[in-house]
């Protein structure tokens, strides 16, 4: 072989595994994405609020995907310090994040984990719905509106699941 054919052969090689590797990139990406945890929510409400200091809310994130994530954060209009809590041995503690199990779900409800919305901007009244958007580790965010029941209202004795 001659230099100038050697040169080709490798510059047609290095062209070869260079569409190879840009062909795999694209492969795991679009698997990436369809492997992303696509999260839904349902039975969201919030009990109407006796005062403006704080207010809690419930629902159910479902995540029906085959990869677990991470509930992060929570943002809403009504308030700029919305925090995420769970309850153990009857004590109530704020927590960085919590887990949605591939395939399971995150219950949000009284007595147990929830959201807390501390220094309400207004009060809302029985009725009115309340935007939120959650935010998750590798989901997309997700909003969603939640109605404002009864201060009494518990979602277990529903059959809104």
């Amino acid at each position: 072989m001659n230099a100038r054919t050697t040169r080709t052969l490798a510059a047609a090689l290095s062209l070869t595994a260079a569409l190879a590797i840009s062909g795999c990139s694209s492969d795991s990406d679009a698997k990436a994405g369809a492997d992303k945890p696509k999260m839904t929510v349902s039975g969201a409400f919030m009990p109407e609020p006796v005062n403006d200091k704080m207010a809690g809310a419930f629902m159910v994130i479902k995540n029906d995907s085959k990869t677990a994530d991470k509930l992060t954060a929570v943002t809403s209009p009504l308030s700029d310090d919305l925090q995420i809590h769970e309850t153990k041995d009857q004590k109530m503690q704020q927590v960085a994040a919590m887990d949605v199990p591939a395939g399971g779900e995150l219950r949000l409800e009284r007595g147990g984990s929830h959201i807390m919305l501390m220094g309400l901007k207004s009060l809302p009244k029985v009725g009115d719905k309340v935007s939120f958007e959650l935010r998750f580790e590798k989901a997309d965010p997700v909003k969603v509106e939640l109605d404002v029941k009864e201060r009494t209202y518990n979602a277990q004795n529903t059959s809104a699941h």
